[in-house]
């Protein structure tokens, strides 16, 4: 089988599409034909190894798995032994974010893993692009008491985790403003804001609306500016460290200080994610907003691309 490998740390050019061996699942695993996945962050960090704390889980001087990836959507070919919960022909999509083998044509994954199968009415594609971002933008929301009426700014509309964070609030009947470029207005707004702040024409830390929760999806603001449009007792969440990594030790600071505070949320429990985005899916509240598509052999482009910041919502491989 075909699979996009490669043995150290490093760019895209470290990358080699090559055959490789097909796997055999063991007593509790499936083996998965693959025929969508998709380059993310959670890819370009472990590609590169940085922060260099990741490599503590996925491997300290070289890639425990050799092939790329985290996520996939595909069809069941074989199960183990051991396995009740999926038969062969079953649709399923899934995420690590300790890294999967799932840049290729065939990947062998064990069921205690979020596995999951892929809601009525998805393509693969969509279902590999619910997975990396979405599991974040759940696990940065539910750290906050959300309740129906609420405000909440969403900085970075067109990114996988802020396209996703809209959709999942006004599932809950929040009051969102998105911010992005005036040259995806309508992109974003078939997301379903109510109401668009183009950046490129506004800074939206000098909006004039004041917000239980601002949710910085794409890391390119700070606390500081953001406590401007905050209410009082508002919450600023942010999907990067920040400047001078200050949304690590910010939390413990303004939590004692009290009023505006900002919360470090740590993503847990990817089958619960998977779980809640798939309900949304089948109730037709979440489509992932996708970007490209590539093929496998084009994957050093895909992740060349990623890495460029360029990218709005997902990016797709396409296989088989």
């Amino acid at each position: 089988m075909k699979a996009s490998t490669r043995t150290t740390y490093g760019s895209p050019d470290v990358i080699t599409v090559k055959e490789v061996e097909k796997p055999t699942p063991k007593a509790n695993e499936i083996l998965v034909r693959v025929y969508a996945t998709t380059v993310n962050r959670t890819d370009c960090g472990a590609l590169w190894g940085k922060p260099f704390v990741f490599r503590f889980f996925i491997g300290l001087f070289k890639p425990r798995n050799e092939i790329t990836g985290t996520d996939f959507a595909g069809v069941v070919e074989a199960v183990g032994q051991n396995v009740t919960s999926f038969k062969v022909g079953d649709r399923v999509w899934g995420f690590d974010d300790n890294t999967l083998p799932s840049h290729a044509e065939y990947m062998a994954i064990d069921t205690k893993k979020p596995v999951l199968k892929i809601p009525n009415g998805f393509t693969f594609e969509q279902a590999a692009a619910s997975a990396e971002a979405a599991h974040y933008a759940y696990n940065f929301l539910n750290k906050v008491k959300l309740a129906p009426g609420m405000k909440v700014l969403v900085n970075g509309g067109t990114g996988a985790i802020g396209s996703a964070a809209i959709q999942f609030l006004k599932s809950m009947d929040i009051f969102v403003i998105a911010v992005c470029h005036s040259q995806y207005n309508d992109r974003v707004q078939a997301l379903g804001p109510d109401r668009i702040i183009h950046y490129d024409k506004e800074d939206f830390t000098q909006d004039y609306k004041k917000y239980d929760f601002v949710f910085d999806a794409v890391g390119k603001s700070s606390f500081k500016p953001c406590t401007k449009i905050l209410k009082d007792n508002g919450i600023y969440i942010s999907s990067e460290l920040g400047p001078g990594a200050e949304n690590l030790y910010l939390p413990l600071l303004t939590s004692i200080k009290g009023g505006k505070k900002v919360i470090f949320p740590l993503p847990i429990d990817i089958s619960k994610s998977l779980a809640y985005v798939a309900d949304l899916a089948e109730k037709g509240k979440f489509k992932p907003l996708i970007d490209r598509t590539y093929t496998l052999d084009e994957i050093k482009e895909a992740f060349t691309y990623v890495n460029s910041g360029q990218k709005i919502g997902n990016v797709v491989i396409k296989l088989n």
